[in-house]
């Protein structure tokens, strides 16, 4: 070839250069691919232009591939809402949680775990002397005494002498000693004290007895409290159990049971009184009948004992006008006489 036609054919090629040729590209089976120039068939060989005027290298198109797929958008995890907050989501439900058992624990401690259809309230009698026989307080009707595992408890009077009540550890019986007004204690747990034979004194929260003074004269009170009358059963064994309680017509009550006797004031005598001669008591042949339950006492004399010992017992723990009732089938008998006088209101 000579030299020009070795120029011409340069020439050629650098104008289809120039019009975006470059050397044909080359299917995977080694023929030309279709008219898309660079980017053709997948897998044919492409040429790069050189630096300078010389051959081209062909470069396959798999390097052109690993560029584009590096040249593509990541697609990266979208996290959830919960997945975002979780750690703030728990920490409110864990607060929730524990402000729905602590509502649910208030409201369980302050509701009313009792109710009572009327105050006991029978009519005033005349003030009792000293040496009087007759029986202080009242006789009040019987209510039951069926041991209940919860609430609700329901009984005809207030403050109630007898009734159903707790017998569980720490809810009834309950520790003898005095209760201050903001003490949760009411009738389902001292009810199992008078049971077994305890008195129980109340105060209403509006009475000297809420007082500062008044909570130093009942302390004063329990400190010198002294056995009971038959059994002997020591203070804080079961008596006396002194605690605040607002359903009642009279400032103070004091009770035994199924029975009760209310003050205007305070006297501790008389509640002194009241217990040596109500608490506990024998029949006209020696045998105990109050209180129902003796777990702490149980004097039965035995037969040939059931002459004049007994009956001077009997004389000694109740006075001459007692009487005696008999309490509601499957009950335990509770000495009832007549509404017999109590201290008036003074």
């Amino acid at each position: 070839m000579s030299k020009e036609s070795r120029h011409a054919a340069r020439l050629a090629r650098e104008s289809r250069r120039a019009a975006g040729g470059g050397r044909p590209i080359e299917g995977a089976g080694g023929g030309p691919a279709g008219p898309g120039g660079p980017s053709g068939a997948a897998g044919a060989a492409t040429t790069r232009p050189a630096a300078g005027p010389g051959p081209r290298r062909p470069v396959s198109s798999t390097a052109g591939s690993r560029a584009g797929r590096r040249e593509r958008t990541r697609v990266y995890h979208q996290p959830s809402f919960f997945e975002r907050y979780r750690t703030a989501i728990i920490g409110l439900a864990a607060v929730a949680a524990v402000a729905i058992v602590g509502a649910f624990l208030f409201f369980s401690s302050t509701a009313a775990a009792f109710s009572c259809s009327t105050e006991f309230n029978p009519s005033p009698t005349p003030t009792i002397s000293p040496g009087s026989s007759e029986r202080l307080g009242f006789v009040e009707d019987y209510m039951g005494a069926t041991h209940q595992a919860g609430p609700p408890f329901v009984y005809t009077y207030c403050p109630p002498a007898t009734g159903n009540h707790y017998a569980a550890q720490g809810l009834g019986p309950i520790q003898p000693r005095v209760y201050k007004p903001s003490d949760k204690v009411g009738p389902p747990n001292w009810v199992h004290n008078l049971e077994h034979g305890a008195l129980v004194v109340l105060y209403r929260s509006d009475s000297p007895g809420a007082t500062a003074d008044g909570q130093a004269a009942f302390n004063d009170f329990y400190s010198t409290f002294p056995p009971s009358p038959i059994c002997k059963v020591p203070k804080g064994a079961i008596s006396p159990v002194i605690a605040a309680f607002d359903q009642m017509p009279h400032p103070y009550a004091a009770l035994v049971w199924g029975r009760v006797l209310y003050m205007d004031t305070w006297d501790p005598d008389l509640v002194l009184r009241f217990y040596a001669t109500e608490s506990e008591r024998l029949d006209a042949n020696g045998t105990m009948v109050a209180p129902p339950e003796k777990l702490y006492c149980n004097v039965t004399p035995p037969p040939s004992a059931a002459g004049s010992a007994a009956s001077s017992a009997a004389s000694s723990a109740a006075p001459s006008n007692v009487s005696s009732s008999t309490a509601p089938a499957g009950s335990p008998a509770v000495p009832a006489g007549s509404p017999a006088a109590s201290p008036a209101a003074s």
